[in-house]
């Protein structure tokens, strides 16, 4: 959950490495530091806090033509200008920017170390220094001192390191974390994302676990994990630079708020034709009608999204679906059905708790399929399927155009694959109109942004908690909507099963306490208008969104008629704008909400 770049053999270093750490920042922004050289003098500047802080520190001045950066997000050790990296070695002569966790760190500590001082409580300067006593001590060069290091490594880890006596050099090794090495014409580059070296070029080579580097201003040589060398293809990154910028507005969240109905209907187009058929894989419908169980694999938002594609799978399918948490499942695997398929929702597909499941499940020979924002990510590379949301790129920390996307490609899916196994269900769902109807009426709430401000004050600014129910989707909208609110205002934010308030939670309700009832589904509306009058009846302020055709006079928002198995899409929207205003009012950074970070990497 960090970014790392890296730049060998531009004369402007300094320069491309502080824009691509800011590209960056929203995969931390606890601290930062650069290390960059002009061959003969080497110059090292970290800070806590944004990169802001390190631009200042940097000045004009500091020119290189190689160099390495970093971006934290921490893991071990607090945040600070000691704990930032590039960590450097004892010996002065090493400077290493590391992602990921090392979950032996403390025993290799103990195991070569114990002659050193260490200066920071980090993994990352545990393998500096390793590197450094291989070098020192056992007379490797530096590249066999990294192959050395990495073989004693246990975790996660996307390494780029730089030996001042060779200075035109960058030293690279990965496992799980993700890294990326960008070519130029007279330069090349290291980064975490593409998005970072997007302004250099557009030329990109993957970087697989265990493989170790060295890249040059005209060169890059990659080593598998017995020393040989590898021959790597690239691939082009091609993205729209209006994506990659705020524009007017004032944040990426609020931007991407307004994108969504934009994005569902660019994934409409994208497919299906006007006569509804639906353009994916012959081969991966195939494969999903062979299943007996689906499993979708997510995290945070994505499992949210997850819980909304269940209902979709298993009324459009018949298939039976369980949705479950990568952090859990992967330690935890349960008996498995005798032919599971595996869906993994992932918006950067670098998820490091899906992608622990995904590498145990490819083990066993279990198909997958990964849903994801980020062509050529990791967990899009290693499943056997991909589907692209092509919502362009998502920047703000708390997910809202990625989670409408999940949402609306799973729906794609579900009803190809229903048709296809001729469920009856599917055959009724025009899910090319419904997504038209959704992208419509996510428009027509977006348009009522002043109102929805209105409420937000009324609601939420002065409030400790707040609470969010519904019933089926509307429950697990209630989750999503929850997390949003809890991400960017900080806010203690729950959501639950409008049923279960009786049986324990209706003890948290005060005088005034929020609570916002979702009414999204016909066989239910009476039982949760029964369960807002409970809450009402204990002093709470409730805010009810319901649907045109279930609506009560006295409700606050309502949205338009869609499938009740896509109005979640509408839904969502004024929760998200929920949480955006308040987090302004409280003069919150709606895109980088503390200790939280975009890409989560580590498990």
């Amino acid at each position: 959950m960090c970014g790392i770049v890296g730049v060998a053999g531009n004369i402007c270093a300094t320069t491309i490495l502080l824009d691509g750490l800011e590209k960056l920042e929203y995969r931390g922004y606890d601290s930062s530091g650069i290390y960059v050289t002009n061959g003969e003098n080497g110059f090292l500047c970290k800070r806590q806090g944004k990169i802001a802080n390190l631009r200042e520190a940097v000045g004009k001045k500091q020119h290189g033509t190689t160099g390495i950066g970093h971006t934290r997000w921490a893991t071990h050790g607090a945040p600070s200008q000691e704990n930032a990296h590039p960590q450097v070695s004892d010996s002065q002569r090493f400077y290493l920017v590391h992602n990921g966790v090392i979950t032996n760190a403390e025993d290799l500590k103990e195991r070569y170390l114990k002659h050193i001082t260490f200066t920071s409580q980090t993994d990352t300067e545990v393998i500096v220094q390793l590197i450094a006593y291989f070098v020192e001590q056992k007379q490797l060069t530096t590249l066999r001192s990294l192959q050395a290091v990495i073989s004693l490594l246990e975790g996660s880890y996307a390494i780029a390191m730089m030996d001042r006596r060779i200075p035109e050099q960058i030293f690279i090794a990965k496992n799980k974390s993700p890294l990326l090495i960008g070519l130029g014409d007279d330069a090349n580059y290291l980064c975490s994302d593409a998005l970072a070296m997007l302004p250099q070029t557009q030329i990109f080579m993957e970087i697989k676990d265990g493989e170790t580097g060295i890249i040059s201003s005209n060169e890059v040589k990659l080593f598998d994990e017995e020393n040989k060398a590898i021959n790597r293809s690239t691939y082009q990154v091609k993205i729209d630079a209006n994506d990659l910028s705020k524009g007017a507005y004032d944040s990426y969240m609020l931007k991407e708020i307004d994108e969504q109905p934009a994005v569902l209907r660019r994934i409409i187009q994208t497919y299906t034709n006007i006569n509804g058929d639906i353009n994916m894989s012959s081969e991966l419908i195939e494969r999903l009608i062979q299943s007996d169980r689906l499993y979708i694999v997510a995290a945070g938002t994505s499992y949210h999204a997850g819980l909304i594609g269940k209902s979709l799978f298993e009324q459009l399918t018949d298939i039976p679906v369980e949705v479950v948490l990568a952090s859990e499942f992967g330690y935890h695997l349960p008996k498995l059905s005798a032919h599971p398929f595996f869906l993994f929702l992932s918006q950067s597909g670098e998820t490091a708790d899906s992608r622990q499941v995904l590498v145990k499940i490819k083990k066993q020979n279990y198909p997958s399929l990964t849903i994801t924002n980020v062509a050529d990510s990791t967990l899009s590379r290693e499943a056997d399927y991909t589907l692209l949301l092509h919502a362009g790129p998502e920047i703000a920390v708390a997910s809202t155009k990625a989670y409408t996307a999940q949402i609306a490609v799973e729906s794609l899916l579900a009803k190809f694959l229903g048709t296809a196994k001729k469920i009856e269900a599917a055959r009724q769902f025009d899910v090319r109109q419904e997504l038209s109807l959704a992208a419509t009426g996510m428009q027509s709430m977006i348009d009522e942004k002043d109102y929805i401000s209105k409420l937000a004050k009324k609601y939420f600014y002065n409030q400790r908690t707040a609470f969010f129910i519904g019933r089926g989707n509307g429950y697990y909208l209630s989750l999503e909507a929850a997390l949003k609110l809890k991400e960017v205002s900080y806010l203690h934010a729950e959501g639950f099963a409008a049923g279960e308030l009786k049986h324990g939670t209706i003890a948290l309700i005060e005088q005034d306490t929020p609570v916002v009832a979702f009414v999204t589904e016909a066989k239910t509306a009476d039982h949760t208008r029964s369960n807002v009058q409970e809450v009402l009846s204990r002093g709470a302020k409730v805010l009810i969104i319901s649907q045109e055709n279930l609506v009560h006079p006295n409700d606050q928002l309502t949205f338009p008629v869609i499938s009740e198995l896509l109005n979640p899409l509408v839904a969502i929207i004024p929760t998200q704008l929920f949480a955006y205003f308040t987090a302004k009012a409280r003069g919150n950074n709606v895109d980088q909400p503390r200790n939280l970070a975009k890409s989560v990497t580590v498990e």
